[in-house]
C-alpha cells in the first residue's frame, strides 16, 4: 500500500466517524446534543475536504476542474446519499420497513449509477 493511500484511508476514516457521530448527536433527540453534533459533523466534513487536498498533493494530482459536469455529479451524489439516508430513517426511526427499504434501494441504485457517470462504460 502506498503511503498516500494509507494516509487517505486513516484521515477518511476519522472524518467519516466524526461526521456520522455528529449526525447522530444532532438528529437523535434522546442525546440532547444538537449543537455539539453540528460542530462534530462540520468538523468531519472539513477533515474530509482536507483529506482530499492532502491526497491530491501526495499523488501530485491537480484538483478537479469546476465545470458543469463535475458540479452535476456532486449534486447527484449528495441527493443519492440523502435518499439512502431517508430510506434508513424510514426503516429505523419511523418503522416503515417496506417503504424505507424501497427508498433505501433507490438511493443505493443512485449511488451505484455514479460509477459509470465518473468512469464511463468501455
Amino acid at each position: 500500500m502506498k503511503k498516500s493511500s494509507f494516509v487517505a484511508l486513516m484521515l477518511g476514516t476519522v472524518s467519516g466517524v466524526l461526521f456520522a457521530l455528529g449526525m447522530c448527536m444532532a438528529l437523535l433527540p434522546e442525546w440532547n446534543a444538537f449543537w455539539e453534533g453540528v460542530i462534530f459533523g462540520g468538523a468531519g466534513i472539513l477533515l474530509g475536504m482536507i483529506t482530499f487536498l492532502v491526497w491530491c498533493k501526495m499523488e501530485k494530482k491537480k484538483l478537479p476542474k469546476m465545470n458543469g459536469k463535475n458540479v452535476f455529479r456532486t449534486i447527484y451524489a449528495i441527493i443519492g446519499a440523502l435518499v439512502l439516508g431517508v430510506g434508513m430513517c424510514m426503516c429505523l426511526v419511523w418503522n416503515q420497513i417496506i417503504w424505507g427499504t424501497l427508498v433505501g434501494l433507490l438511493g443505493i441504485m443512485m449511488l451505484i449509477a455514479l460509477i459509470p457517470m465518473v468512469k464511463g462504460i468501455k
